[in-house]
């Protein structure tokens, strides 16, 4: 066998209503007022309520930092930190997307240690122990609330990873009704981030594992399933906990099996033009699929039949064309934007936007094919 490791979140409630229960669960641990991190829409949506409700049932004081923004970045965690300990908090939750996920685990590493961010960018450099953290993930697609990873734009816009076991949340809460009307191109984009996070754990170059394998196959089973009727009925409960159940199994196996090229082509799309995570993946994934194809057929052609099911008994080289095929034609068949044109990018941005991926070489020893500035561009320019 094989040697290798696998570590995912400690303990997951997948329960339609579950958010009610995080505060029982941290008055549980000795808890005594709760740091909870949101944005500003989850909390006029009322998506927060029955997390907020649960809270003071158990007897739980509450501090919310609800100023997250998309892509966060240094400068707000660290405010955030600063206030949160004003607050003498002594635990942290969030409920919201992956960038509420990710400054709600910095917040409580930062919280419980005298080290500075800027030494814990990389892979294992965090010191010390955390406070106790649950999160419960509104959209299905990062698989945040089960990676060891928060993603922070830095002064320059250059995107950076804290990778640490630490990060790793005390409680996973998968609860559909959180995710229930979310807008179809919100749905869709999430789900293709989720998608290519089973597709690129399956194909790393690096700790890829049969853990992994088995969870990146069936997270593609499902969100392939499921995405289109996820889209066109929003208020489907089923095919949303599916979808959450999809994401999750993709973030446990890409969290042991890291991600590749697509994202650290995805990252500067969303550094410089603050293009959405999941859209700027969707949008470059069929360049990347492409480009990696000589050194991925195999896997390509046994993952097409999962995720396109009119694959099935074709031969081996029509299920991996299909596979690349499939994913040039599911974002605009859901409604997605297809092209970076559509997205103020233009070719005069091309140059400095393979320079900054090329940076991500924490994502790039991972890619099946070696990734070279020269090919960063053309994928850049074929989604252009």
């Amino acid at each position: 066998m094989n040697t290798f490791s696998f570590q995912t979140t400690r303990s997951v409630l997948a329960e339609n209503g579950g958010t009610s229960k995080i505060g029982e669960f941290l008055a549980g641990r000795g808890c005594r007022k709760v740091a909870f991190v949101t944005d500003a829409t989850i909390l006029e949506l009322g998506l927060a309520d029955i997390a907020l409700d649960g809270f003071r049932k158990a007897g739980l004081a509450v501090w919310t930092f609800s100023d997250v923004q998309p892509d966060p970045s240094e400068s707000m965690i660290l405010t955030a930190v600063e206030q949160a300990r004003a607050e003498r908090v002594d635990c942290v939750a969030s409920v919201g997307g992956g960038s509420s996920l990710d400054t709600a685990k910095l917040i409580a590493m930062l919280l419980n240690s005298d080290q500075p961010m800027a030494e814990m960018y990389g892979v294992n450099l965090v010191r010390g122990e955390r406070l106790p953290l649950v999160l419960a993930p509104t959209t299905a697609g990062t698989g945040s609330e089960v990676t060891p990873i928060s993603i922070v734009t830095t002064g320059t816009n250059e995107k950076k990873g804290v990778v640490a076991h630490q990060l790793l949340p005390d409680y996973a809460i998968l609860d559909a009704e959180l995710t229930v009307g979310l807008p179809a191109p919100v749905t869709a984009a999430t789900g293709i981030d989720a998608m290519v996070h089973a597709i690129e754990a399956f194909t790393s170059k690096r700790l890829k594992n049969v853990v992994s394998d088995c969870l990146a196959k069936q997270a593609l089973a499902l969100l392939g399933s499921n995405i289109r009727q996820a889209c066109s009925h929003p208020e489907d409960r089923d095919a949303r906990a599916q979808m959450l159940l999809g994401s999750m199994l993709a973030g446990m196996a890409f969290a042991n099996a890291p991600v590749a090229a697509v994202h650290a082509l995805a990252y500067p799309l969303g550094g410089h033009f603050h293009i959405p995570h999941g859209l700027s993946n969707a949008l470059v994934l069929p360049y990347v699929l492409e480009y990696n194809l000589p050194d991925s057929s195999a896997a390509y052609a046994e993952l097409g039949p999962i995720v396109f099911p009119d694959l099935l008994g074709k031969s081996t080289t029509d299920q991996a064309d299909g596979l690349i095929e499939g994913f040039m034609k599911l974002g605009p068949e859901l409604g997605m934007q297809s092209r970076l044109s559509e997205l103020g990018v233009n070719h005069n941005h091309l140059p400095m936007l393979a320079e900054d991926a090329m940076k991500q070489q924490r994502l790039l020893i991972n890619n099946p094919r070696e990734m070279t500035l020269e090919a960063a561009h053309e994928i850049y320019t074929k989604a252009l």
